[in-house]
């Protein structure tokens, strides 16, 4: 039975997709035996299941989810943290710290104040009420440096690359850190402010062209352009530099 579309083409809402014995996955549904995309995005086949990666849309929290979130409140048990998503989500004193937890000893704002950024993962979602996060684990808790990027959360798959192609090559060519929040917040921490304007300019055009082919190869081009005129105006300074000694 038949494939109508390529991995990775754009595809519109209600187009047909594939026909046959075929499993609708996200943004997908089924009529028949046809399976058509109910999201503008890019189309995926994972063996017989086929599914649309939206281009536009809010982020929705799953339960292991990463994200990087902002605290807005502060309670009697815990923080109110801005994730990006239709609600906000709760961090409870017990998921900070793993003692027991005393009003009179400790005081919530020198763990976590207002504005602060904090990396957390998602524990507890039900639509029934708001998400609850932990930042009890490697590599979770306050961010103290780097810069943080928004973009649209369905692009995120887009930076991270298939089987972590892209953001592996991002990490590779410019030698920074750069953790992903499903929520469409990325943390980019590098050994120079270049360094993270770089990442952050790679970051925007994948943005901009998630829905092309070939653009983790025009990435790299990018990326490795702006390296080469950069080490050439170093080049041409220090020679400057050199001669007016």
């Amino acid at each position: 039975m038949p494939i109508f579309l390529e991995k990775k083409q754009l595809v519109t809402p209600g187009e047909l997709l594939a026909e046959g014995d075929y499993i609708a996955g996200d943004n997908t549904y089924k009529e028949d035996d046809k399976i058509l995309a109910s999201r503008v995005g890019l189309i995926g086949i994972e063996g017989q299941r086929l599914y649309v990666t939206a281009l536009k849309g809010c982020y929705i929290p799953s339960v292991g989810d990463f994200v990087i979130g902002k605290v807005v409140d502060i309670s009697m048990s815990g923080w109110v943290v801005d994730i990006n998503a239709p609600y906000e989500a709760m961090l409870f004193v017990s998921d900070v710290i793993e003692r027991s937890f005393n009003p009179q000893r400790d005081v919530l704002t020198q763990i976590y104040n207002l504005g602060d950024l904090v990396k957390a993962k998602v524990i507890a979602y039900d639509r029934t009420r708001g998400p609850i996060l932990t930042t009890r684990g490697s590599g979770l808790g306050k961010i103290t440096r780097g810069r943080v990027v928004g973009i649209t959360p369905a692009k995120i798959p887009r930076v991270i690359g298939a089987r972590g192609s892209m953001v592996n090559m991002l990490k590779q060519e410019t030698n920074c850190y750069i953790g992903i929040g499903q929520n469409g917040r990325i943390l980019v921490s590098g050994v120079t402010p270049e360094d993270e304007d770089l990442v952050i300019l790679a970051i925007r055009k994948i943005e901009a062209e998630a829905h092309t082919l070939g653009l983790t190869d025009r990435i790299r081009g990018l990326i490795q352009e702006v390296k080469s005129k950069r080490e050439g105006g170093n080049v041409s300074s220090s020679t400057s530099r050199e001669t007016n000694r």
